[in-house]
């Protein structure tokens, strides 16, 4: 059975943990994110170590550096991914294109989570969906 370790940590805490676990060649397995019951982002950083997996997560923060420049594409592509379907900022990454959603969906951040489908696709096509 695999390990699961879940370690709390600060906003200010997500690039230090990154550039020692980059440091020590452990290898970043995800980074996943979700609203708890309380409606707060929750952020985890999923680092493999060994067989077991550590997840450092920041809870209630909206706004988070970016540690794509420690880990490249192996973070960049999470980081905007959570970027396009919450309402969650990674200081630093480019957000011209969209990953998902199509370039003619409507302006704004962290649509797919809060906003039902057809409120989706009337503001996307300028009408209501019966």
């Amino acid at each position: 059975m695999q390990e699961y370790n879940r370690i709390m940590i600060g906003k200010d805490e997500v690039v230090p943990v990154a550039q020692k676990m980059r440091a020590d060649g452990v290898v970043l397995a995800m980074i996943h994110g979700y609203l708890d019951e309380a409606g707060q982002p929750v952020i985890s950083y999923e680092y493999q170590i060994g067989e077991g997996i550590d997840s450092y997560t920041v809870t209630g923060e909206s706004v988070l550096p970016s540690i794509s420049a420690i880990y490249d594409k192996a973070a960049e592509w999470p980081e905007r991914e959570l970027m396009e379907l919450m309402d969650i900022t990674f200081e630093g990454v480019d957000t011209s294109k969209r990953l998902f959603l199509p370039d003619t969906m409507f302006e704004g951040q962290g649509q797919i989570l809060v906003t039902p489908m057809a409120e989706l696709t009337e503001k996307a096509h300028g009408k209501k969906e019966e």
